[in-house]
């Protein structure tokens, strides 16, 4: 069985985009590419929607079902390359679960990530002894030795905030001050906490604002927590990755990409950013709460 986390997610989804783009062109149907292709309707449902990594030699033959230009398939192969890379995260094994996985490609090619927050402080911005407390307490019969794989991905998903090619993305994150207040049961731990998170704030690609209990109910207590990521301009002709919107829950998450469901979440960032303490308020009121004021 083909493991569909395989491959680097964005690549994935705009060869998808691409040769669903070429194959309407040519006027063909997905149940007339799968018998051409003597393969299963599903199996070009998958490619086309971006779930699994694809073949050079499929990509290819659909390139010649679709009678694509020499200049073209050569785009369209290269991105199925590219979809059977594996990454970073693969290492850890089973530990990641597979609708995480996507996730973690998301973030990896994202140019612009904005997260909210009214329980936690995000994992991009966690210590690693607060990691730890999260995963305990959420899977405390979890061998000790799979929790600390757990924080260790947590860890490294971090590297993007510092990296150099491709560019940091630009990372903005509004919590709730319950966040900031709702501490972990080690007081020394949290205390370290919020100054990672205050010291994280001064990278110039990360801004931390704080939503006060004095702004009142905001849009987002209907939405919960969610992160919206923006994307670079795609490869060759391949349609750019569309602004995805990540809503993580106990048993999975769910991708929104549609345009009326970005510009719904579009709308709760922008009341969110309306109420919300200024970068600079937002690093004093963090302080004034470590030092216990």
């Amino acid at each position: 069985m083909v493991d569909e986390t395989l491959g680097s997610t964005v690549p994935r989804r705009q060869l998808g985009r691409l040769l669903t783009e070429l194959r309407v062109q040519a006027g063909i149907t997905l149940d007339g590419a799968a018998e051409a292709l003597d393969c299963s309707r599903q199996k070009v449902w998958r490619i086309e929607k971006g779930l699994v990594p694809v073949r050079v030699v499929d990509a290819r033959a659909m390139c010649d079902l679709y009678r694509v230009a020499p200049a073209e398939t050569a785009i369209v192969t290269g991105l199925a390359k590219e979809t059977r890379a594996r990454g970073w995260w693969h290492s850890y094994g089973e530990v990641v679960p597979t609708w995480f996985s996507l996730y973690v490609g998301l973030e990896s090619n994202a140019a612009a990530l904005r997260q909210y927050d009214a329980e936690l402080i995000p994992g991009l911005l966690q210590t690693r002894e607060y990691a730890a407390e999260l995963f305990l307490r959420k899977s405390p019969d979890m061998p000790a030795a799979e929790r600390e794989k757990l924080v260790a991905v947590r860890m490294q998903r971090q590297a993007i905030l510092v990296r150099r090619l491709p560019d940091a993305p630009a990372f903005t994150a509004i919590l709730s001050e319950a966040v900031l207040r709702r501490t972990i049961p080690d007081r020394a731990a949290m205390a370290t906490q919020l100054a990672h998170l205050r010291d994280t704030a001064a990278l110039p690609n990360v801004t931390v604002r704080v939503l006060p209990f004095a702004a009142g109910p905001p849009l987002a207590c209907e939405s919960g927590a969610f992160t919206i990521l923006d994307f670079p301009p795609a490869f060759g002709r391949a349609s750019a990755e569309p602004a995805t919107v990540y809503q993580e829950g106990i048993t999975g998450a769910l991708y929104l990409d549609r345009p009326a469901e970005v510009a719904a979440y579009e709308r709760v960032w922008a009341d969110l950013e309306a109420r919300a303490l200024d970068a600079g308020q937002s690093v004093k009121l963090i302080t004034s709460i470590m030092e216990g004021s």
